[in-house]
């Protein structure tokens, strides 16, 4: 029996998307909060925390088949307490309960699904269930009678709860940890590198087998790698490989949006060809960095394409008029079939990408649409080669299927009207997608991944010059400092939405903001952009940094009343930890200021992470590159010169055309600009031009190599 109700739950008045899409259920859900957890202990209910997102597929699914059944909710109502949580507005509490429930089951992910003891104990849990048992799944009517029958037995209780105490044990080990090892061991570099080359998929590219997950992280280590063995004592090209490979078969894949650009959230299967199709903000902030990494590394204009394209995307479909940046599209929609009555649709994976080559060919023509359809792999009977629930039948993934030069071959055609053959097919396309239903678009503006944007579109703009990219970025960080920065105070806060502005940052909000603003910097060089950058890192280290043991916590003192337990991350995933971005953060701002602080930060961090992932060197890639870029020595270009001119245009281009990891540029353009500079740095006051001409210096921990005027002459100094 199932029954759409129309009063809704206290859920109504929350902000998040989340929450607000399970507004209608008939389960009676509260938000996180001190209602909820007073119910629960006044009348002895265990809670139910069910955790996920608002583009989380299986969290779709199992509201249509359980969390909108009114037997299912009445059951659900009587013997627990209901809470729904948005993962991406309370990570910490995600990152608890979902520690416990791997602990638990072997895995996780989402959505999450936890029973706790009134006092937050979990002692139970899952991901997804369904109604009815399927493939040796308990179904969920089934697993909260067992519950509820046992939570009144008091033996069975007893056990619960004695289990619960030890597993939150077992999480407070696992999360809030202390090191006292005192040695940084580099050796852990190559370790890393040679657990990848053992984990890397030669013949398709990435670092699993199905289903396969982009890893900005892990590209990341592996470009700062190759520069730090090529300029150390070998030359060292196997990173280099692995990280190029990776990247090009993403983008030649499905799970990069071949018309409209922009990557999805992992593939399912092993070719990168079946995406789960959400996209996120994150994903596509770190890939866009990774692809300008490899840009400049190797000049192959195919990199620059997926960038540009990867930007753009961000750009027309996921920026705020007033400049924040959404979190994600969803992977489902209505599909667009004219056979299918409105009252008879149902959201489905992928319906705003798919397409049928009858489709193509009647909008393309016969000639176009045999090109088109050579090129990106489309058949009559549909391409997904992987699809175990049927979903794709006699629909096409767009990929990379033939080369442009394959192509040109097959149809003895020119490289050149091949490419304007498809370049005018996509744009068709293009306009006919537009008008289908578009996937629900989570709109809330965090702010940790909002600096990830901030980053990549500014550091877009210096590799590209493309003067939009800078725009957004600046106009994303005017809009956190109005909606989500309290001046007054200094505080932070996550989560803007709809002019709602709620829950305190955490240490990644403040570590992925702060590496915004030092790109953003770097981009159009406002000092107020560091100095706002310098009071954020002196903050996160107040309220976020362990001195007695080296690393940082997620939360600050207190965030939580209901949850003691402070945990730290000592390992990389799809997001790098507030950790790994702080202690390059703190590199790079070491070479504005004159701070003692940062670098015991960055040592003790080193430290006491190395520490805890020597047995697996590849569970932090971004903490290593931080760790290369401390061995390196971060280099710092000052330039001299008015901003405007050619000759200053040409140096930054130059400069900016080099990849070398944790490098600082600084433009002194003015008696302004330098004064502000010299209140951190005092040896820019002898900063200046030589001969009337823009002036580079090139310098390390603050000693300088003699001045140069001429472009090729910085970049050899940089090589």
């Amino acid at each position: 029996m199932v029954e759409h109700q129309s009063k809704p739950n206290r859920l109504i008045h929350e902000k998040s998307p989340y929450l607000l899409q399970h507004a209608y259920n008939p389960v009676d859900w509260y938000p996180w909060g001190d209602e909820a957890l007073e119910k629960a202990y006044n009348e002895d209910k265990p809670i139910l925390l069910s955790i996920g997102y608002s583009t989380c597929h299986w969290c779709h699914v199992m509201e249509e088949e359980s969390f909108m059944n009114a037997d299912i909710a009445e059951s659900m109502n009587a013997h627990f307490v209901c809470i729904k949580l948005d993962r991406e507005e309370r990570p910490d509490l995600d990152k608890i309960y979902m520690t416990a429930v791997t602990a638990i089951t072997g895995s996780g992910g989402w959505p999450l699904n936890v029973f706790l003891t009134p006092d937050l104990n979990p002692f139970f849990g899952g991901t997804y269930f369904p109604p009815v048992p399927k493939q040796g799944i308990l179904a969920w009517p089934d697993i909260l009678r067992l519950i509820a029958v046992a939570w009144k037995e008091p033996s069975q209780r007893d056990k619960f709860q004695s289990f619960s105490q030890n597993l939150q044990e077992s999480i407070a080990n696992a999360l809030s940890w202390t090191s006292k090892d005192n040695v940084i061991n580099t050796d852990v570099i190559d370790k890393a590198l040679d657990a990848f080359s053992l984990r890397f998929d030669k013949n398709l590219g990435g670092f699993s087998p199905a289903p396969k997950f982009p890893s900005p992280c892990i590209q990341n280590f592996l470009f700062a790698h190759y520069f730090y063995a090529k300029n150390g004592v070998k030359k060292e090209d196997v990173a280099l490989l692995m990280g190029n490979t990776t990247l090009r078969a993403m983008a030649n894949g499905g799970i990069y949006d071949q018309l409209g650009g922009g990557f999805h959230r992992y593939s399912t299967d092993a070719r990168w060809h079946v995406p789960h199709f959400e996209k996120m903000l994150y994903d596509n902030a770190q890939l866009l960095k990774n692809y300008l990494d490899a840009f400049l590394i190797t000049g192959d204009r195919f990199f620059e394409k997926i960038a540009r394209e990867t930007a753009d995307y961000v750009l027309r479909d996921m920026t705020h008029l007033d400049g924040g940046f959404y979190s994600a599209e969803d992977a489902d929609s209505l599909p667009s079939e004219k056979n299918i009555e409105d009252t008879d649709k149902k959201k489905a994976e992928g319906a705003f990408y798919v397409w049928e080559q009858k489709e193509i060919n009647d909008l393309l023509g016969d000639g176009p649409g045999k090109i088109f359809s050579f090129r990106y792999g489309v058949k009559p009977e549909g391409n997904a080669g992987f699809d175990p629930f049927n979903e794709f039948k006699g629909k096409n993934i767009l990929f990379n299927a033939h080369s442009i030069e394959e192509v040109a071959e097959k149809f003895d055609v020119s490289k050149e009207d091949i490419e304007t053959s498809l370049i005018q097919s996509k744009l068709k396309l293009l306009a006919v997608r537009s008008k289908r239903h578009r996937p629900h678009l989570d709109d809330k503006v965090l702010t940790s991944w909002n600096g990830l944007m901030i980053s990549a579109l500014s550091r877009s703009y210096q590799v590209l010059g493309e003067k939009r990219y800078l725009e957004a970025a600046r106009n994303a960080a005017i809009f956190l400092r109005k909606n989500l920065y309290d001046d007054k105070t200094g505080t932070v806060f996550k989560r803007w939405r709809q002019g709602e502005r709620k829950i305190a940052g955490m240490a990644d909000d403040y570590a992925f903001l702060i590496q915004g603003l030092i790109d953003l910097y770097e981009a159009d060089f406002d000092p107020g952009w560091i100095e706002w950058a310098l009071t954020l890192m002196d903050e996160q280290i107040t309220l976020f940094y362990d001195a007695e043991n080296g690393g940082f916590f997620m939360t600050r003192e207190g965030h939580d009343n209901k949850i003691d337990l402070r945990i730290k991350e000592d390992t990389d995933s799809v997001i790098p930890s507030a950790g790994s971005v702080a202690v390059s953060n703190a590199l790079r701002l070491a070479r504005f200021a004159d701070s003692k602080e940062y670098p015991i930060v960055v040592e003790k961090t080193l430290k006491s992470i190395l520490a805890r992932i020597h047995s697996q060197p590849d569970s932090a890639p971004e903490l290593l590159v931080a760790l290369i870029t401390s061995l390196i020595q971060p280099v710092e270009v000052i330039i001299a010169g008015e901003r405007n001119t050619a000759e200053t245009r040409s140096m930054l281009k130059t400069v900016n055309s080099v990849y070398y990891p944790g490098k600082i540029v600084m433009l002194v353009d003015n008696d302004t600009t330098q004064n502000r500079l010299v209140k951190y740095l005092p040896f820019i006051a002898s900063v200046k031009k030589i001969d009337n001409k823009t002036t580079a210096y090139v310098c390390t921990d603050k000693t300088c190599k003699p001045p140069v005027t001429d472009p090729e002459a910085v970049k050899n100094l940089l090589m």
